[in-house]
């Protein structure tokens, strides 16, 4: 009895164990989808999911400068590669994790129409897009316009923002009739429809490459990045229209 009750008590004063904080960088497109799955996970394992959404660039950089991040989810390759050619990724926790499609939006729901009517459906109105020379949507979304030979024809004409969310934004809120952004962000706002989609072979494949950082100082940065190809997250994914490559 006495040796039970000695147990119980050592039992009793051992510290808790302690939650975890998993700190994320991840492309600002995979905003809704990445929020709800962190709240699941926070929820069933305890611990905490800080999550710092922007432009893919920017992202990469603060890595490379080495800003304090456990997991890096990028909308582009070319970045990720970037990062891991400085060093700043564990290159055999590298995986391509989502795909996404590019597409024209505007206002309310508008009538769709072939892409290449772009020019006459703009007028005199401004195409929002990410920054084209650095975010991956904006990339995306030159390189598409430039296959297309309409870049020529609309670039006078093209409002450029931080990132693909403050793109979408400009055309939710009307400041932009037109706007390029990814086919997930179309979804997660309401008050956009879809106009056009662009064709698969008008620009580079969309992939979201993700990987564990060199500075992660948790183990449940890796274990968070395997459960995102896993259930319920691969339905959040597809349901805020993104495709789940592995």
């Amino acid at each position: 009895m006495r040796l039970s009750f000695l147990a119980a008590a050592l039992i009793a004063l051992a510290p808790a164990a302690q939650a975890d904080e998993i700190t994320i960088f991840a492309a600002a497109s995979l905003k809704d989808a990445l929020d709800e799955i962190a709240a699941t996970w926070q929820e069933s394992h305890g611990d905490t999911v800080v999550i710092s959404y922007a432009g893919s660039s920017q992202l990469a950089k603060q890595i490379q400068e080495g800003a304090p991040a456990d997991l890096f989810i990028s909308a582009s390759s070319s970045w990720m590669d970037a990062v891991q050619e400085s060093g700043g990724i564990d290159p055999a926790t590298r995986r391509d994790l989502l795909g996404n499609t590019l597409v024209l939006v505007g206002t309310g729901k508008p009538a769709e129409a072939p892409v290449t009517e772009l020019p006459g459906l703009l007028g005199d109105g401004k195409l929002a897009m990410a920054m084209v020379d650095s975010v991956p949507a904006g990339q995306y979304g030159k390189e598409a316009l430039t296959s297309l030979g309409l870049w020529d024809q609309v670039e006078g004409q093209v409002a450029q923002a931080d990132n693909v969310r403050a793109a979408l934004k400009l055309v939710a809120t009307g400041e932009a009739p037109l706007g390029i952004v990814y086919g997930s962000d179309a979804v997660a706002e309401p008050g956009v429809g879809v106009v056009a989609t662009f064709p698969v072979d008008s620009h580079e494949k969309i992939t979201y490459p993700a990987a564990v950082t060199t500075g992660a100082d948790t183990p449940q940065a890796a274990a968070f990045l395997d459960s995102l190809s896993q259930e319920p997250a691969r339905s959040v994914f597809e349901s805020q229209g993104f495709t789940v490559t592995q």
